[in-house]
């Protein structure tokens, strides 16, 4: 199994992230091509050799005319869904752009609808992401992970003033993974979009043996002195699976997930509260809640609480556990998932985004089902029944895209 290592000792950004890739040997006129590729004219890209603290490493710049100052999350998702991008790449170019915008909407206090996306909207930072995702997946790696991330210190200008190092979207994104500060006078090391990155790919810590194969250095912006300002990636190859790995039957389409599952069984707590404390779970990250009734100790009903989450995630959605419920102890269990391959595509149905996610099943068929927020949304505010909106977004879908009308509606 083919591995990289993210090791952003010296922070990662996704300008650096790229660098990395090219120094691996990723092809240079393909990274050349990718602004006419996803339709971002009048761009320019230079790729040049430069020292950081004596180290050769690829510095990667894209030159780039007047933009908007902003750029809404839906028009990011509609430009990614308007270019020939392998369909893995996608999925994960809108989830990268999903974390940001629902992070920064919270930050901001505003919907993630009506968020203008300003550092992380740019056309810069639309390249940055598809070409770390598709770069990635030209190289053959299959499994990413990454070291400890450093962050930097000091101040950063923003859109909405000067704020500390780490940015507020920065550290969220971060949340779950090891992280240290400083070192002093090292400025904005880690930005939002290479925390994205690192929150979409990254498995969490590498495994303990593997065999390296190559190593490259993205060059930061900065000559920092006596820092090494680049991000090494490490290429390589896992020396030992993961035992049910080999025994997990896989189909095409089907994608195994390294997830935990946590679990709380609870005797004293409302029904009211156990609903609130499992939102705020799913609020900070868990993929997925579940509440059941099971019996405890002297016969008494109870409620186990199951939340499965990322890697990344554990360590703060464990401390969320033992916040909001009255548990006095949290199992943890390693657990596979095999998953559908998914993505999420944007349809514009009078002046309104409705998400749609969509799945390919092990037969290759494809299956649509609308967000039901956004349809609930958009029927509070046109006052017009989900249903028919539903059969509206399906059939603008099908317009689009024919082989997703397949569609199969759950609950």
């Amino acid at each position: 199994m083919k591995i990289a290592i993210l090791d952003p000792a010296s922070g990662i950004a996704g300008d650096m992230f790229i660098g990395a890739l090219i120094d691996n040997g990723l092809d240079r006129p393909w990274l050349e091509e990718l602004p006419k590729t996803l339709r971002l004219d009048g761009v320019d890209v230079r790729i040049t050799n430069v020292q950081r603290s004596g180290v050769k490493c690829a510095k990667v710049d894209f030159e780039i005319p007047p933009q908007p100052h902003g750029r809404a999350v839906s028009e990011i998702h509609r430009l990614i869904d308007g270019v020939a991008i392998p369909e893995s790449v996608r999925g994960r170019a809108h989830a990268a752009f999903d974390a940001i915008a629902t992070i920064e909407a919270a930050i901001h206090s505003v919907a993630p609808d009506d968020l203008h996306l300003h550092e992380v909207g740019a056309v810069d930072a639309i390249l940055d992401v598809v070409g770390s995702l598709w770069g990635i997946e030209l190289l053959g790696v299959e499994r990413v992970y990454n070291t400890r991330v450093a962050l930097g210190d000091g101040t950063v200008k923003t859109a909405h003033g000067i704020l500390p190092v780490p940015a507020p979207a920065t550290i969220r994104l971060l949340e779950g993974f090891n992280v240290s500060h400083g070192p002093p006078g090292s400025g904005e090391l880690t930005t939002p979009t290479g925390a994205a990155l690192l929150k979409v790919l990254s498995k969490g810590a590498p495994p303990r043996e593997y065999t390296a194969r190559s190593s490259g250095y993205g060059a930061g912006t900065r000559d920092i002195p006596h820092l090494l300002n680049a991000l090494r990636i490490i290429m390589g190859e896992a020396s030992i699976e993961d035992e049910q790995h080999h025994h997990h039957h896989h189909h095409q389409h089907v994608q195994t997930e390294h997830l935990h599952l946590l679990s709380a069984d609870i005797d004293d707590m409302s029904p009211e509260e156990l609903a609130g404390a499992a939102d705020v779970l799913r609020t900070k990250g868990a993929l997925d809640v579940v509440l059941l009734h099971t019996t405890m100790k002297k016969g008494r009903p109870g409620t186990r609480v199951e939340a499965l989450v990322q890697v990344a995630d554990l360590p703060r959605i464990e401390e969320t556990m033992f916040t909001h419920f009255t548990t006095l102890g949290v199992k943890t269990f390693d657990v596979l998932r095999s998953a559908l391959e998914r993505e999420s595509k944007v349809v514009r149905l009078n002046g309104h985004d409705v998400r749609v996610k969509i799945s390919t099943l092990p037969d290759g068929t494809r299956r649509a089902k609308p967000e039901f927020d956004d349809l609930r949304r958009v029927a509070e505010e046109t006052a017009r029944p989900v249903a028919e909106l539903r059969e509206e977004v399906m059939n603008a879908l099908w317009d689009a895209e024919p082989s997703a009308a397949s569609e199969s509606f759950g609950a």
